[in-house]
């Protein structure tokens, strides 16, 4: 493999990386948003006790 080939090869390979990166940040931004949401609700509800516990099956 040539010198030229090899850097179009490493570009788009960092070019790849620079956007999983930034798509890993955005899911990671909304996920840190549905949380924080879920836990007002959890802490909105007005019944004492429920939602303490939740039951999480693999």
């Amino acid at each position: 493999m040539d010198i030229a080939a090899m850097s179009l090869s490493l570009s788009a390979c960092s070019t790849n990386t620079n956007i999983s990166v930034a798509m890993m940040s955005k899911i990671l931004d909304t996920v840190e948003v549905t949380g924080e949401a879920l836990t007002e609700m959890m802490e909105a509800i007005p019944t004492p006790g429920l939602g303490e516990h939740i039951d999480v099956l693999a």
